[in-house]
């Protein structure tokens, strides 16, 4: 009869991420649940994130965070935009800390994919049912004045006076996220949002400095990093999610995240969150063949490449 082991499965020991110890590996994600008024998050938030801390999850991310009101998803997304939406905020972080859990902020932004419906109501450009709701639509704005998709509001170009804006809006929402008391805050650079229309070529068509070439398009990623690592304190890791792909014949490449997140590292980026796809189209996930572990390989990849944890 084989011995039984008595060693602790690698995911439920601790790991050091800068001064932030989580008890174990396991990470609950940030999921958007489109329930937030004026953008803070209340009962429904503490109720829904309560139970992983619980439960013993060792790090808990609470859903995107917009750092503009116009950066919103839909009218039901969690904000961080706001001196008075902090409070909400540190209420859900002291309870999940209390109960032994680190607590994760994503700061994001919808870019071209903002003003949509919520899920339950079609997951699509909003319309007239909506607006009888009281979800009106706002304007989206993006790299370039292309549309997700057919039926999608054209986003307005962001100049580079407004660009510098938005960096700002970065850099007060990480502020925002120290008051709190967040452990641990992850820039959203995946999923066609924001950040990502303007490191894709599909959804960037720029010809000033933040397009073009690599170095062009990922401008804004690095700019935004470089405003918000200052803000967040240095004895806290610093996370960037990306999509490792975009799927799509002349899209984002492996090679190209590749040397993102080298350039990442080099301004204190301490985890790379290796997701894929979500650059055409409403959903976040990748066009191709779709199997557990499927994103691994571009994590073991990132890891290799630019020495970083995935």
């Amino acid at each position: 009869m084989e011995p039984v082991s008595t060693q602790k499965p690698l995911l439920f020991t601790p790991i050091e991420l800068r001064g932030a110890r989580p008890r174990n590996r396991v990470v609950i994600s940030p999921m958007c649940t489109y329930s937030a008024r004026d953008g803070v998050p209340d009962d429904w938030h503490l109720t829904h994130l309560a139970k992983f801390a619980t439960g013993g999850a060792g790090t808990i991310f609470i859903e995107a965070s917009a750092v503009e009101e116009r950066g919103r998803i839909t009218h039901g997304d969690v904000g961080i935009y706001d001196d008075a939406q902090v409070a909400g905020h540190k209420r859900i972080v002291d309870f999940l800390k209390a109960h032994g859990a680190a607590v994760a902020i994503q700061l994001a932004h919808g870019g071209r994919k903002a003003s949509m419906q919520r899920p339950w109501f079609g997951n699509g450009p909003m319309g007239e049912d909506d607006v009888a709701r009281g979800d009106t639509p706002w304007q989206p704005v993006g790299a370039s004045p292309v549309p997700v998709d057919e039926g999608w509001l054209v986003p307005r170009e962001l100049s580079a006076g407004e660009i510098q804006d938005v960096v700002a809006a970065w850099a007060a929402a990480a502020r925002r996220a120290v008051q709190a008391g967040y452990d641990i805050l992850e820039i959203h650079g995946a999923h066609g949002y924001l950040i990502q229309s303007f490191l894709s070529p599909i959804a960037n068509k720029r010809t000033d400095a933040y397009g073009g070439d690599l170095n062009g398009r990922m401008r804004l990623a690095l700019e935004v990093t470089e405003a918000v690592r200052p803000e967040w304190p240095d004895d806290r890791p610093l996370f960037f999610r990306v999509s490792s792909v975009d799927g799509i014949d002349g899209g984002w490449t492996l090679d190209e995240t590749g040397t993102l997140a080298t350039a990442l590292k080099a301004r204190g980026v301490d985890v790379i969150d290796c997701s894929s796809g979500g650059i055409a189209g409403s959903a976040t996930a990748a066009r191709g063949k779709r199997q557990p572990g499927f994103q691994v390989p571009f994590a073991e990849r990132v890891r290799r490449d630019a020495g970083l944890m995935t």
